[in-house]
Formats: structure tokens, sequence, C-alpha cells
């Protein structure tokens, strides 16, 4: 399999583990997102993700029905089904910032959005999402990709200062306007 394709999955993975265990009282809680409860977080990555791969020709299913939980489940069956065709999946388009793949812009800008949004999930639902030094490391990185357009309206809020001797995780959340 593709390593890119691999990273892919494994932020899914993680990102489902948490959907998952979420207790169906606690859909409805506030996110770090304003204005999101915990359902409209797992939303959000369903739309973005289906958006994206609709304007790139990709046919999915109808969108998926139920709860937030059933909603992930099919969505990333189907993104899985769509990543099972390397060549589709590695073809090369013309992306927002120059030629990409498929592959390439689900791990490095929809892999982020699930580990971010794993937290933003988990904080919602009273859920610790400790990242590991590796997805800080790709959250961090991934940073200065997006430059000042990550602080545009209804992205992330303005950066915070982290507490002096603050985790990496919770300096880098603070660069994403959270409270780590």
């Amino acid at each position: 399999m593709d390593q890119r394709i691999a990273d892919h999955l494994a932020n899914a993975d993680t990102f489902t583990a948490l959907v998952a265990a979420v207790p169906e009282d606690r859909w409805d809680s506030p996110s770090p997102c304003e204005g999101w409860a915990a359902a409209d977080v797992v939303q959000h990555v369903v739309d973005t993700q289906r958006d994206f791969l609709a304007q790139r020709g990709v046919a999915l299913p109808d969108a998926p029905q139920g709860g937030p939980a059933e909603r992930w489940a099919a969505h990333d069956a189907a993104v899985r089904e769509v990543l099972a065709d390397e060549a589709l999946a590695t073809a090369a388009y013309d992306g927002y910032f120059g030629p990409t793949t498929l592959a390439d812009t689900l791990r490095d800008f929809y892999g982020w959005d699930l580990v971010v949004h794993r937290w933003d999930l988990g904080r919602a639902v009273g859920q610790e999402v400790t990242w590991t030094d590796a997805e800080t490391a790709f959250v961090e990185s991934q940073l200065a990709t997006f430059g000042d357009q990550l602080y545009a309206e209804g992205i992330c809020k303005p950066a915070l200062d982290a507490p002096e001797g603050s985790s990496e995780q919770t300096r880098v959340l603070a660069l994403l306007g959270r409270r780590g």
C-alpha cells in the first residue's frame, strides 16, 4: 500500500476509535469549535472530505444517514473503497497549492483535520486525547503550509500564548487557537 494512503488510513483509524467511544448522550456537547457540538465536528469532517472527493470527480454513495457514529462509519468505508484504487489515489491533479494527488491531499490536509478534530471531539465529550510525538510534529509541520489562511474566518481562532513549560501538544494547540 502506498505510504500516503496508509498514513491517511492510520489517522482515520484513530478518529474512528474515538467516534465509536462517544456515549450517545454526549453528541450534543459543545466542542472547542465555536458554535459546534460534538456531532457537528464529525459532520464537518464527513462533509469536507465528501466535498473534496466530489470536486475531484470521485463518485461516492449518497450522504450517510443515522447518528454521527453511523455517518462516520459509512463515510470512512466509502473513502477506504476509493483509496483501494491506488491508480486513482496517486494520479496527479492541479491542486490549490500546485500539483498533488488525492493521496497527498488526504494525508496532508484531511489527515491533519482528522488529528486536530479528534482532539476537538475528545474535548467536547470529556475524553482526553493525547497526540503521539509523530502526530504533534505532523500537525505543527502542516501549520506553515496554511500561512495566514489558517486564521481566516471559520478556520482557527488566532494563536494563543502557551503557558511556559507547556507540552508540545499544548503549544501546538495554542498555535491553533485552542487551550490544551
